[in-house]
């Protein structure tokens, strides 16, 4: 025999928040709602809920009344709706976002790798005199980056790469240059 889930609506009774659902009677927002609906479509792409299933609990989402409504749409679910904090703490039974959940952070860039960048491209312009420059500021960033796990590695590489472009230019240049006084001699 299989027991209606809370979700689906079909309890004998009207449901009754226990105690511990202190914030569960409350109304509930639109934000509360789309909160729900990220969840629900995040435990769709999980696997957790099959496709019908996910357009029932998205459907009931929306015609939700109170956050306790909400809160038994994804209770089976690793993460709930997020109520909204109350003066004396979080409500009994909140759990904070999990990190997948959450956007990946983004570790800042390493100035001497846009520094390095710079650098390297302007060697045209200014004929290579900025690539010395650029190789400095390359290593100095990739070693700093390995360090501190500060982003920028591809831009201090290539500005290491231009860099590394025109003192070899400037080296074939001079060698050219020499060899051609020493052959008129």
């Amino acid at each position: 025999m299989s027991y209606p889930t809370p979700w689906q609506g079909q309890w004998p009774g009207p449901h009754q928040p226990s105690p511990a659902q202190a914030g569960a009677s409350m109304l509930a927002a639109t934000a509360d709602r789309e909160r729900a609906v990220d969840v629900l479509r995040a435990g769709f792409a999980e696997g957790r809920l099959r496709e019908d299933e996910l357009e029932k609990r998205v459907a009931r989402a929306y015609g939700a009344r109170t956050v306790g409504e909400l809160m038994l749409l994804v209770a089976d679910l690793p993460q709930g709706p997020q109520v909204a904090p109350v003066l004396q703490g979080p409500p009994p039974g909140f759990r904070p976002v999990p990190p997948t959940f959450l956007p990946p952070r983004v570790p800042p860039t390493n100035g001497k790798a846009v520094g390095s960048l710079v650098c390297g491209l302007l060697i045209v312009p200014t004929l290579g005199l900025t690539g010395i420059p650029a190789v400095i500021l390359g290593h100095t960033a990739r070693a700093e980056i390995q360090r501190t796990d500060e982003g920028g590695d591809g831009l201090a590489l290539t500005g290491l790469i231009f860099g590394w472009l025109a003192v070899t230019g400037w080296a074939l240049m001079l060698l050219l240059m020499i060899a051609a006084t020493a052959s008129s001699t």
